[in-house]
């Protein structure tokens, strides 16, 4: 009875083996090999900055759809861009070199708090809690969400606002998509204007919490003469396109007219392409580490 049995179970296992070799041998799909060497010519960061869950799903979105750009790499840069364009057989584009922006001054307009916060030490979590501790409820909440879960190390928090260092960011995106209240923002590094503010809100209510915030008051729309400032969702946003196509000729007129002076020229070093050395004030490794240690 035992050796029908193993035999039976045996027999079956054979079956099932055989079956299994038919059906890989019938149902095998050959992948392209262009998507092993274009994952290869990726950095490899899977962080996400694509749109898609990694490198390697990127590269088979990039083989497999004519309509897929090979510059969609944010960590990998032009040089990454012309690899895939070169193993895709398509046209690398000219993708303009983006860097993430702070749309938040709230220590210099000393915006005070609502409340003192002794919960969840995040973000996420203070602004479940009437919109978060700060009387703008628009500001950088300063709990290092973004810092947290940056890929390249390149933010940190120092005097309860986040910083960002314009070298080692890559315009992955990441820190935007994890910002409760939207204050970080992609722009070009050759951008000259900039709101450093992300207020939805208009007039008095603004002036009640903040010394420096964005009222919505319109003036630098109507002065721009490249008409590339508009009002969306209720907040300033500058075509940056439209605004370097148009040129320095302008004398930046949003600046000077802009009656809360939150419209300002960029600083160079904020935006220009990575500099030798990091900005002053850029913390030890260790601090990251600290930062990541707390989630």
């Amino acid at each position: 009875m035992i050796t029908v049995s193993v035999l039976t179970l045996f027999g079956l296992g054979f079956v099932s083996a055989a079956i299994l070799a038919i059906a890989s041998k019938v149902l095998y799909v050959e992948e392209d090999p262009r998507i092993e060497v274009v994952t290869e010519a990726l950095p490899g960061a899977n962080c996400g900055g694509c749109g898609f869950a990694g490198c390697e799903a990127y590269a088979i979105a990039v083989i497999n759809d004519p309509d897929m750009a090979p510059d969609k790499c944010c960590a990998g840069g032009p040089d990454v861009a012309i690899r895939v364009a070169e193993l895709t057989g398509k046209a690398a584009g000219d993708s303009e070199p983006r860097v993430m922006f702070r749309r938040c001054m709230k220590v210099e307009g000393q915006v005070a708090r609502k409340y003192d916060y002794a919960g969840v030490m995040t973000c996420a979590a203070a602004k479940m809690l009437g919109g978060g501790p700060d009387a703008c409820s628009y500001s950088c909440m300063g709990f290092g969400d973004c810092a947290r879960a940056c890929p390249f190390d390149a933010m940190w928090l120092e005097d309860g606002m986040v910083r960002i260092s314009p070298s080692k960011c890559t315009s992955c995106g990441t820190c935007a998509k994890i910002c409760p209240n939207g204050i970080l923002e992609l722009i070009p590094r050759r951008a000259r204007v900039m709101v450093f503010c992300s207020s939805r809100d208009k007039g008095k209510a603004v002036r009640d919490v903040c010394g420096v915030g964005c009222i919505s008051c319109g003036a630098c729309i109507k002065k721009c003469p490249a008409q590339c400032i508009r009002l969306e969702d209720d907040r300033i946003v500058i075509d940056h396109k439209a605004c370097l196509d148009y040129g320095p000729s302008c004398e930046e007129v949003c600046v000077e007219k802009c009656p809360r002076k939150i419209l300002r020229c960029l600083n160079p070093e904020q935006i220009a392409d990575a500099p030798e050395t990091e900005p002053a004030g850029y913390p030890e490794e260790s601090h990251v580490a600290e930062l990541r240690a707390g989630e």
